[in-house]
């Protein structure tokens, strides 16, 4: 098996980011059309893992976070992460926040720790994921750059 490729997401994989989110049962609410700051790792021509950050000043929001079924366990999703932290960084952003219903135990080993709502920059705090896609119930975590 071919290992997967990490790269900037184009318009044209927005059906494929769409359809992995959808069986992962995650939000498609606030997925930009042109997928700008995304990533998806590819193999043999299939797009198979998909992350998104969204830029709020110096703070910004992982979102999107997907790996098919079959890629699960390969590193595919650690790549991913780390491909956004990276562009994070270049981008001079100072704190990356996430929320998630099912991978609170996952994202620490990227420096993520749990925080309260009202930890959140302001700016944040208004996109999609927190005022409407996520669940109140959703973890909220945040990793200083």
């Amino acid at each position: 098996m071919t290992t997967a490729t990490i790269r900037a997401a184009r318009p044209t994989d927005l059906s494929a980011v769409h359809s992995l989110l959808t069986h992962a049962d995650l939000p498609l609410d606030g997925v930009p059309s042109d997928l700008a700051h995304f990533f998806v790792a590819e193999r043999e021509g299939e797009v198979v893992g998909a992350i998104g950050l969204e830029p709020y000043g110096a703070a910004a929001l992982l979102r999107s976070a997907v790996v098919a079924p079959g890629e699960r366990g390969t590193g595919v999703g650690e790549r991913l992460v780390r491909s956004l932290l990276d562009e994070a960084k270049r981008h001079r952003m100072h704190e990356v926040v996430l929320l998630t219903t099912t991978a609170e135990s996952w994202f620490p080993r990227f420096g993520f720790n749990k925080v309260s709502r009202e930890a959140v920059p302001d700016a944040v705090k208004q996109s999609v994921e927190f005022t409407s896609a996520c669940p109140a119930s959703a973890t909220v975590m945040t990793l200083a750059l």
